[in-house]
């Protein structure tokens, strides 16, 4: 299965998301904020990145950017709860496979997971 990097600030919701990925067989690493999670990126293989939007430190528009410019090959998908940050993705198209909005379901997450992946 697939090795997933989750970046989010809420760490009730990073942990369901990872819980949920988890079921499905994907190893997960957890990241509280962009910048960690770029400092993860260069440390391993992933197969995706699944980040927050909205988040301290760095954003995960910010990360996106540099993600894909170091790692031009990593599927990218984004969530978000607000609406005009939804807006602000609309830039990466070609870099970023979709934008989930939250709230979502286990079955959202886990589909949109796989969708992205089979990309």
């Amino acid at each position: 299965m697939a090795k997933i990097l989750i970046t989010e600030d809420e760490d009730g919701l990073r942990r369901f998301v990872a819980r949920a990925l988890q079921l499905d067989g994907h190893q997960t690493v957890e990241a509280a904020d962009g910048a960690e999670g770029l400092a993860c990126l260069s440390n391993e293989g992933f197969d995706l990145l699944l980040s927050d939007i909205r988040m301290p430190v760095m954003d995960g528009i910010e990360l996106v950017h540099r993600a894909s410019a170091a790692f031009p090959s990593l599927k990218i998908l984004l969530m978000t709860g607000y609406a005009e940050q939804r807006e602000r993705a609309d830039n990466l198209t070609g870099k970023v496979i979709d934008v989930v909005s939250k709230p979502f379901t286990l079955p959202d997450i886990r589909k949109a997971v796989a969708v992205a992946l089979a990309a």
